[in-house]
């Protein structure tokens, strides 16, 4: 699936999907994804959120791009954001900053693919909170719905102390404790006595 946005507000965009515990693929066990495009027409597109990346550090990415970086002004995480286009980088961040390319994902979180957000975090302009991703995930129309219906995925409204936390090892407890789920009391054998 082409990385569109035409529709970011059918469906579940701007909602978190939570992994859950029985997911046993390396790509998306206990993983965050914050979902950027759904429409039940297209298919689905997010980005995990809790997958740190401790190399580039944000620094090394502002050099290796050619932008001036200024690191104690440079407020921002890398994470691993899903294994389609992992060279690419989209950012997540907070509504108080805006530019031609930004694309409103909910009235607080915006994303961006431009260079220009880069060169004003690095200045210390850019928005309060924000989150690099290396790549994004992809479903085909109707995939998520599906594994959604089979208890692949939590769904958990948007809450930007998880998104933006810089806690990444934390973000998938704190998001299953959002909606009342403790992953230790969970069975594998849903359903069956």
């Amino acid at each position: 699936m082409a990385l569109q946005f035409s529709d970011l507000t059918d469906g579940f965009a701007g909602q978190l999907l939570i992994a859950s515990p029985f997911i046993t693929s390396p790509l998306f066990a206990q993983t965050v994804i914050f979902l950027c495009a759904h429409s039940y027409q297209e298919g689905a597109m997010g980005i995990i959120i809790n997958r740190h990346l401790t190399k580039p550090t944000p620094e090394e990415l502002l050099q290796q791009l050619g932008i001036s970086p200024f690191p104690q002004n440079a407020h921002f995480s890398i994470s691993a954001g899903g294994p389609v286009e992992n060279a690419h980088g989209l950012v997540l961040h907070s509504a108080d900053w805006d530019t031609n390319g930004c694309i409103a994902v909910t009235d607080t979180v915006k994303l961006n693919a431009s260079l220009d957000i880069l060169r004003d975090l690095s200045s210390g302009q850019g928005p309060k909170q924000a989150l690099l991703a290396l790549g994004h995930a992809n479903w085909a129309p109707g995939q998520l719905e599906e594994e959604i219906k089979n208890n692949i995925w939590h769904l958990a409204p948007s809450n930007e102390s998880i998104l933006f936390d810089s806690h990444f090892t934390k973000k998938w407890r704190t998001a299953l404790q959002s909606i009342h789920i403790d992953p230790s009391k969970l069975s594998y054998l849903s359903g069956q006595s």
